[in-house]
Parts: C-alpha cells; structure tokens; sequence
C-alpha cells in the first residue's frame, strides 16, 4: 500500500485543519486512512456494516458489485470455475500464485494424507444429539481438532500457520459428511486417497459398507466448480468475523469455528437453504407464482424473494452466471428423478424466467444469485437441506485460512477494536432500591 495523496478536513466546529492520507489501490476506489481523525480531532467515524469502511489490507480477493467483477489473486471467477480444480484455487489463495505440476502434485498429496480425523473424533460425535444440525456439529468439532495439535499452533510462525491450513481443508470434508452421517444414523466413512477432493467427499457423504459406490463424474464436477466459486468473497461476515477471532492470536481451529459460526446465519450461508425453503412453500401454499411476485412488489409485505439480488452485487452475480450453466447442464441430464425435486425445479425456473424480464426486478438488479442455483444443484446430488450451509463451509475454508495466514504475516495487524456512536443514558448516580 502506497500513499497517493491526501484529503484536507476542515473542523467547522474549531478551524482546526487537518491531512487525511489518500491511498490508491489495484482495483477499486480511493481509500481515505481516518487513524488520525480520533488522534487530532477526537472524531470517530459512523459506518453501519462497515459498507463504507476498509478494516484491513488485502492482496486475496477483489470484488467490484456495481460491474460484477470477482477475482483470487487477479484471476477472473470465468476463468478458475472452468478452467481451474477447487484444489489448485486453494493453492492461489493460500500462496499467492497458480501452481506448476509439481507443485500441484505436492499439495494434492498434503491434502490426501491429512484427511483422516483422529479415531478419538469419533466418540466425540457421540456427545452431539442425533437430530442436531450437521452445521452445530461442524462448529463443534472444527474448534475441537485444537485439542489434537496444540504443540503446533505458533500463530508467529508461517510454517505452522501453513500446516494448520492445509489439515484444515483437508479434514473439512470428512468432518462435514460425518456430520451428516451421524445425524442419520449411519456408520462413518473413511476417506479414500484415490479419489479426488470432491469425489471423496461425494463417497463419504453417501457410500455404504456393503454396496459398491461409484461416484457420478456429473456430480463431482458440479460440486468441484460450487467449491472454486465459493472459495473466497472478500470481508464479508464470516471472513471478517474470522479475521476479528484471529487478531487476538485464537489458534486457527477455534477461529475458522468462530468463522463457520458466522456463516450459519439465515442472511449468510443460509440462503440457498432459504431458496429451498420458500420454493417448498409456493409449491405447497396450491397459489400461482404470480401471487408470491405481487407480493415481493409490494413494499407493505414483508415477503421477499430468496436468492435474487445481492447486498454487494448491483449488476449481475458473476457466479450465477456460471453455476447457472451446470444448473442447466444438470437438468438436460434428467438428473432430478425425485418428483418432488422435479416441482421444485419448475418453479424456480418459472421464478428464474420472471426475474430475468419483469421490469421490476430487472431495473432494481434483483437477479437470481449463487444461493439461488446451487440450492437446486445440490437437491439434484441429493444433498439433503441441513447440509447445504455446510457444503458454502467446506468451500470457504480455504478463504478464511488465507485470510488469517494473510493477517498473521501482516506486521501492522492489530488487534480488532471497533468503537461506537454511543446513544444510551448520560452520566447518573445508583438510587437505592427501596427508594426507586
């Protein structure tokens, strides 16, 4: 980050003047550095959801909403979703640049021989209920793993932060699918070396001991490219909730479980299930679809669409673009033999065909998004509703175990502290209760 030039604010209150550093980055606007408005003037700024404010320093991800534009490491989203595996993505993110062969060939191999969980992980399922949600179990057994290697967990240190990274990507996928596995009651699954990443997650969500298991080379790759574009997506909550976790130097497993946390949350990770949930609810209400857009119009109705719009995207999401494409490649394929699924499936189109012409949704860019096609891929892999949140996790750990290695190995991080616009009660003195 370099100083480009500097923004003169004058205190209309006092005349006091004083420089604000203009900086200048590789994509995107001008950023003013505000350090010094407290210092010299006792001033902090107001910016609810941090819409307007940089909290940190970022050479991972860009994202530009208003143009549509997402880019790892300057690649282009296009790009890594078609020509790109979901390993070599991790690879960008957690190093900076595309692999050689070599180097993919190594890191591959890191990955597979660190996706076996601890036997003792096993009884550590037992503790959850059977019915709990494979994202409360994910939480819990993500932050526990520090309990396995707390000898090598040197924050300071980038070659423990590395090993932790790579552990961390490869132990989600048989935490996630044992998360499921355990909350329909069926034995565990070990993960195979000579599958590859998202095959293997594939054959331990839904192999069993005694049948043969062959995993679809159409599902694997719709899951690999949900993966790539799930990746990272700059400092939204999950990510920086992370990044505020880790500034106080947590150890990565307890910090990637504050970030999982995050991600759980209906707004967050939980909008494809939510896509799932209102289409469910159209098709069972008996009403036609043109009730439930009539009521997304209305200002008076609290309804709303799920999986159209987005709160940074005002063009276009770039990611539906792209996993709109499989969505369809899947449904060519006759992919959806469940009736039910099928129902759904024409409902979202009809949904999907109404958003991309209606003047209503098209001048106000509430385009279907990401959520809104991978909730209907992932009915059509027969991945059941409470584990799509889990599958964003499994895609977003490298994101956030990129960023915190980034933030780690970042001599000015500090830290987080966010401050307040105080609005409660002035200065008062306790009134004994019997006198109250």
């Amino acid at each position: 980050m370099s100083k480009r030039d500097s923004v003169t604010l004058i205190d209309n209150r006092t005349g006091k003047q004083i420089e604000l550093d203009l900086y200048k980055p590789t994509s995107g606007p001008m950023t003013v550095d505000v350090r010094s408005l407290y210092k010299e003037l006792g001033y902090f700024t107001y910016d609810p959801g941090f819409m307007s404010t940089a909290s940190c320093e970022s050479k991972i991800t860009y994202l530009d909403g208003d143009k549509g534009i997402l880019e790892y490491r300057g690649y282009p989203i296009e790009q890594l979703a078609e020509e790109s595996s979901f390993l070599e993505t991790c690879y960008l993110l957690l190093n900076g640049e595309l692999p050689n062969e070599k180097e993919l060939e190594e890191f591959e191999e890191s990955i597979r021989t660190r996706s076996m969980l601890q036997e003792q992980l096993k009884t550590f399922f037992l503790g959850f209920r059977r019915d709990a949600h494979p994202m409360a179990t994910m939480v819990g057994v993500v932050g526990a793993l520090s309990s396995f290697y707390h000898e090598d967990e040197d924050v300071h240190s980038q070659e423990d932060r590395m090993d932790a990274a790579h552990r961390l990507i490869a132990k989600m996928p048989t935490i996630a699918a044992w998360s499921y596995r355990y909350s329909k009651g069926m034995p565990f699954v070990y993960p195979k070396n000579s599958l590859s990443y998202s095959a293997n997650f594939l054959h331990m969500m839904f192999s069993m001991p005694s049948e043969p298991y062959t995993v679809d080379p159409l599902m694997e790759k719709a899951l690999d490219m949900i993966l790539v574009l799930h990746a990272d997506h700059e400092q939204n909550a999950s990510t920086s909730t992370v990044r505020l976790a880790g500034s106080s130097e947590a150890n990565p497993f307890a910090v990637i479980a504050a970030g999982i946390a995050s991600l759980w949350g209906p707004s967050h990770g939980g909008a494809n299930e939510a896509v799932i949930q209102m289409l469910t609810e159209i098709n069972e209400s008996g009403k036609p679809i043109s009730d439930f857009i009539d009521r997304a119009k209305d200002p008076k109705d609290r309804f709303r669409l799920m999986g159209f719009g987005h709160r940074v995207y005002k063009n276009y999401d770039p990611r539906a673009k792209i996993i709109r494409k499989t969505c369809h490649e899947m449904i060519a394929e006759n992919t959806f033999s469940n009736p039910e699924h099928k129902k759904l499936l024409e409902t979202a189109m009809e949904l999907e065909k109404i958003a991309l012409e209606d003047e209503y949704f098209v001048s106000r860019n509430l385009y279907p998004n990401v959520d809104f096609y991978s909730g209907i891929i992932f009915l059509g892999m027969g991945i059941p509703l409470n584990m799509f949140t889990v599958l964003f996790a499994l895609g977003r750990t490298v994101g956030w175990i990129s960023q915190w290695n980034e933030m780690m190995g970042d001599p000015g991080s500090k830290i987080g502290r966010p401050r307040q616009l105080y609005t409660g009660e002035d200065k008062r003195d306790y009134v004994k209760i019997d006198k109250r």
